[in-house]
């Protein structure tokens, strides 16, 4: 079920006890029913004030959440439904603008029902206030978060909600552009949902009312903790092949084994604890295959894109993407594994945009200001799994391979009878031990002791 909160209620779940201090008050007056002269208008604010205690649809200060300072931004949706007028633009701004000059995150607690009609278009241009303090804010490498509560709809959820780094809803949240009274005659309601949203890769995580505070310190520790260094390091120590003396077509067998290490074995020895993992490619998909979150490796925040051994979809491509361009934007070093037979190539891999979705990721590897480091750890299919790697630093395990594409295919390709795929892999030269040879890989590492 989604919350009942009040603004200061949402803000007592989030921050650490007693630790909320609002900013100072500036009386507002309206005067003559607001900019349109709209009919009732400041009777309707002064019923809304008496009843919520509150002389805005927005509460804002500065809080500390799991010890680290932040600016919270919480919605009163019992004041005009949480809408934004002009003085809430006001409010809006001042908050972004003290997380900028102190270099602190900012964290939303989002409920509203967009912008306030009574006040026109002067209501509905606060949106481009707010757009703006977001963009100014990503500029200055400082993290925004948001959670979505009941409901979060309109200009609201287009803005402060989908425009954060991390998106979070609590479930059961209505979350959707378009509110309940205004949504086409049987639209799906389950498109409008929190649950909805997060199955389409808009948001990030569910995360449940009594979770908030902890979730929410996990995260910012994440986002503002140490980054500085170089290039994660690659997870294990220099090894040699495994078995003796591997032909192209052993390698391939070996790392195809079902019992070979995958993406989630790897991350869970690396990292020292718990990660926190973002969804979704804020186009419509996601992708099981490709896991993409932040962690902690000797106490420094690690970003990491992870394929998991499955044809990686568009959806994966784009999450990807989007976790290279937000670490770089908040300066966390980036740590990818490579293991995909390759791109998905089925005909509605094609419709989602397969072609862009990996050019977008080859253009945000390639331009990256943050150090990147790439191990493979399993197959590496062609342009599908390259558009993962780092240039130039680049690491393999002993059962790995990658190649310019599968032998089968190869072989296929060539002309070649079936029978001679063996001899199409040696051929490509795509052992560990070739790679590093060729001058693609850097060396060979283990992070498992042979059994």
């Amino acid at each position: 079920m989604a919350d009942a909160w009040t603004a200061r209620e949402a803000i007592t779940a989030a921050v650490d006890p007693g630790s909320f201090a609002e900013f100072v008050r500036t009386p507002h007056l309206r005067g003559s029913d607001g900019p349109l002269g709209w009919p009732g208008y400041d009777a309707s604010a002064a019923r809304a004030a008496a009843g919520t205690g509150e002389s805005e649809s927005v509460v804002c200060g500065t809080a500390s959440v799991g010890g680290r300072q932040s600016v919270l931004v919480s919605f009163e949706f019992g004041f005009l439904g949480g809408s934004l007028g002009e003085h809430t633009g006001d409010l809006l701004e001042a908050a972004f603008t003290t997380a900028r000059e102190r270099r602190v995150p900012l964290v939303s607690l989002v409920a509203t029902g967009g912008s306030r009609m009574q006040e026109g278009m002067r209501a509905l241009t606060q949106l481009q206030r707010v757009a703006r303090q977001s963009a100014l804010l990503r500029a200055a490498g400082i993290p925004q978060i948001a959670v979505l509560r009941d409901p979060t709809t309109g200009g609201g959820w287009a803005t402060l909600g989908a425009g954060a780094d991390i998106v979070l809803a609590l479930p059961g949240a209505q979350v959707g552009f378009a509110g309940s009274r205004v949504r086409p005659p049987g639209a799906d309601p389950a498109a409008y949902t929190a649950e909805g949203q997060l199955a389409a890769g808009q948001i990030d995580a569910l995360v449940r009312p009594d979770e908030l505070h902890s979730t929410l310190a996990d995260w910012l520790m994440l986002l503002s903790g140490p980054h500085a260094g170089g290039p994660a390091a690659p997870p294990g120590a220099p090894a040699g092949e495994s078995g003796p003396a591997l032909s192209g077509w052993d390698a391939v067998t070996l790392t195809r084994s079902a019992g070979r290490p995958r993406a989630d074995a790897y991350l869970a020895a690396y990292f020292d604890g718990g990660v926190r993992e973002i969804g979704g490619d804020r186009c419509g998909g996601t992708d099981p295959g490709m896991r993409c979150g932040f962690g902690l490796r000797q106490g420094r925040t690690v970003a990491y894109a992870a394929q998991c051994g499955t044809a990686t979809r568009p959806a994966g491509y784009r999450t990807a993407t989007r976790l290279v361009r937000l670490a770089e934007s908040l300066g966390i070093a980036v740590l990818t594994l490579i293991d995909t037979p390759g791109a998905a190539n089925d005909a509605e891999a094609e419709r989602e945009g397969a072609g862009a979705a990996i050019a977008g990721l080859f253009a945000a590897m390639a331009t990256a200001r943050v150090p990147l480091t790439t191990l493979l750890v399993g197959e590496g299919g062609s342009g599908g799994a390259l558009a993962l790697a780092a240039p130039g630093n680049l690491w393999a395990t002993p059962d790995s391979y990658f190649s310019v594409i599968a032998p089968e295919a190869a072989a296929a390709i060539l002309k070649r009878s079936p029978d001679r795929v063996p001899e199409t892999a040696d051929q490509l030269r795509l052992r560990p031990r070739d790679l590093v040879d060729l001058g693609i890989a850097r060396g060979v590492v283990s992070l498992f002791p042979a059994s």
